[in-house]
């Protein structure tokens, strides 16, 4: 079994971008749909799709919670925001589904997850998309993660590619061990994650390891405990689905993702404190960053 690759500017020339030239438009960039959001997170939405936006992406549609549409609209202008239905508890109302669905079919990347209430609306709609028979690259995050190994043959079936993003307890939750056991060895439990689901794995930590279906392995050194903070995992989630949308394919989306989170952590660190600083100055730091690797 291969080591783990230190992920660092230098490996990422072998994981070039997608070449957007001067003469280009947003269309040539990409639509991603950023399935996010509830009546408590609204957060989660903005912080998602201001990353995409902030790595390229050329056109952003927020799909969120009725309740919170309208202001998220007015915070994130450049977004095209489209309220879906909610039930009592907050979750996706089922009957909101089928459009969700037409949305996402129409997108160059689909982002779901961050700051939805889990549930059975929220199973029935990655369903969906699953059999759907698409092949746009798929991003999913946090409530998203939940029931993942039901899912596993037709996640490997997925034309798109898929990437996950979770954290030591997320993936002790779908590997249905402890948490101790996954903050000892987390690139094991990475492994273990891709070859059950066939996707590209990226768990988060103080050190962030990166495994691939083919059986690559990458090691990011982190970008300091100031990305330990709510949110942080938000801006990751849109990092790689607006690099998906632009035509990354999942892996190099992944890494390019991690790196350019973790280096806007370690300048945030440098400028602001090494604690403190906000998820929503993140992605402030990543056009010059792009800049600065390619």
């Amino acid at each position: 079994m291969t080591k783990a690759e230190t992920l660092d500017a230098g490996l990422l020339k072998r994981f070039p971008l997608p070449c957007h030239p001067d003469d280009s438009d947003k269309e040539d960039r990409g639509r991603l749909l950023v399935i996010a959001g509830s009546r408590e997170l609204s957060g989660a939405a903005l912080l998602s799709g201001t990353s995409a936006l902030r790595v390229g992406a050329g056109k952003l549609q927020i799909a969120t919670a009725a309740s919170v549409a309208p202001s998220l609209g007015v915070a994130v202008p450049e977004a095209r925001v489209i309220p879906y239905a909610e039930a009592k508890n907050g979750c996706i109302a089922p009957g909101a589904i089928g459009n969700l669905l037409e949305l996402a079919m129409e997108a160059d990347g689909v982002v779901i997850g961050s700051g939805l209430e889990p549930g059975a609306p929220l199973d029935s709609l990655i369903d969906a998309l699953l059999d759907c028979g698409a092949d746009f690259p798929l991003v999913l995050d946090a409530a998203a993660l939940e029931n993942l190994t039901g899912r596993a043959e037709r996640l490997k079936a997925w034309r798109g590619g898929a990437v996950i993003l979770p954290h030591a307890g997320e993936m002790a939750s779908l590997l249905g061990c402890d948490k101790e056991e996954v903050s000892a060895d987390p690139l094991a439990a990475a492994r273990l994650a891709t070859e059950k689901l066939g996707v590209t794995t990226v768990i988060k930590g103080q050190y962030s390891f990166i495994v691939s279906p083919d059986g690559a392995a990458f090691r990011f050194e982190g970008g300091g405990v100031g990305l330990a903070t709510s949110g942080s995992g938000d801006v990751l989630a849109g990092i790689v689905g607006g690099l998906a949308a632009r035509g990354a394919d999942p892996l190099t989306a992944a890494l390019w993702g991690v790196y350019l989170h973790g280096e806007a952590g370690r300048r945030l660190s440098r400028e602001v404190g090494r604690i403190g600083f906000l998820a929503r100055e993140l992605p402030g730091s990543i056009p010059a960053l792009l800049g600065e690797a390619c």
